[in-house]
């Protein structure tokens, strides 16, 4: 019995192990702006695809977090905030986790091709190599702007809802991706102010270890006050109502003043970088949740990409 009761206690580790892998934390504010994505896109997905959807898109950011950690193993080892990951401290072999994040990747990609069309299924294929070879393999090694440039894999997933509901790309989920993709440099770059020893050991050229913290700080100051305008257009262009321009102005003017707090401090800013990382997490998903609370469904919702924005990838799946 009690034999029995050990096997299943380390199976359930293991398991819990695999789901680390994934990292969920990441993986579901993808998976949240991805549904904001498909319910807000004016397309007529059954109830049943659109499920299938939400769990292929979760599997594919999920794929995507198992491959990072696999290649990044030898630098999580070497970091104090990643060394207990799984594959560092020798509890899921490196093959394992090489295996389950192809396995998940192909999966995800062929269940959402088949649940929804072939440009989701493309956008999420593509999305899933962005972030491993592009920025995981190229840039996270090479350069300081590797969380600029590899952030546009962490802010396709609402491109990917709205393509999943409609088989096209229009205006309205490109300016999402602008939103996700303006909030990732600032959010990261609050993180790595306080992790700029263990980047620096591990040899990665994260912005703090590259530039300094002063010209840091700077560039998250810029960042946000590039992010506040872009978070206005969903009103300007008619697809979000008040509550959400209230909350996007309001968290907006919060976000620049925590960013320019942070700027103007010179000793022991430790505590007001953590403070932005934080509200940064609880600033995108107030966002997220504003534009679907407001968002009143039916075709009397503006339609922009229908009325002139069809993408030249729009039915390339379809035919």
């Amino acid at each position: 019995m009690e034999s029995t009761s050990f096997l299943v206690s380390k199976q359930r580790r293991r398991l819990a192990d695999f789901v680390t892998l994934t990292k969920p934390g990441v993986m579901m504010l993808a998976v949240f702006t991805a549904v904001v994505g498909l319910t807000i896109a004016p397309g007529d997905l059954a109830p049943l695809r659109a499920c299938l959807a939400v769990l292929a898109i979760a599997a594919g950011a999920g794929a995507a977090g198992v491959l990072n950690m696999w290649y990044d193993a030898d630098i999580d080892a070497v970091m104090t905030r990643t060394a207990r990951r799984p594959i560092p401290s020798g509890r899921i072999g490196r093959g394992e986790a090489l295996g389950l994040g192809l396995v998940l990747a192909a999966g995800s990609v062929v269940v959402l091709a088949l649940a929804a069309n072939l440009v989701a299924a493309g956008l999420l294929a593509f999305t899933i190599l962005f972030y491993v070879v592009v920025y995981t393999v190229w840039l996270k090694r090479r350069t300081p702007h590797n969380i600029v440039i590899g952030g546009a894999a962490g802010a396709l997933p609402p491109v990917i809802g709205w393509a999943a509901a409609t088989g096209h790309i229009g205006l309205e989920p490109l300016v999402l991706f602008l939103i996700v993709f303006l909030w990732t440099p600032p959010h990261f770059w609050a993180l790595a102010l306080n992790r700029s020893d263990d980047y620096a050991r591990a040899g990665v050229p994260m912005l703090p270890v590259v530039a300094g913290r002063a010209a840091t700080k700077r560039q998250i100051l810029l960042y946000s006050l590039l992010l506040v305008p872009a978070s206005l257009l969903p009103c300007v262009l008619g697809f979000a109502g008040a509550l959400y321009g209230a909350i996007a102005a309001t968290w907006g003017a919060l976000f620049i003043a925590i960013a320019w707090r942070l700027s103007r401090t010179r000793e022991g800013d430790a505590p007001v970088a953590r403070r932005l990382f934080v509200f940064s997490i609880a600033y995108l998903f107030l966002l997220f949740a504003a534009l679907l609370a407001g968002h009143r469904g039916g075709p009397a919702q503006a339609d922009l990409s229908s009325a002139n924005a069809h993408v030249g990838v729009a039915t390339a799946g379809e035919g």
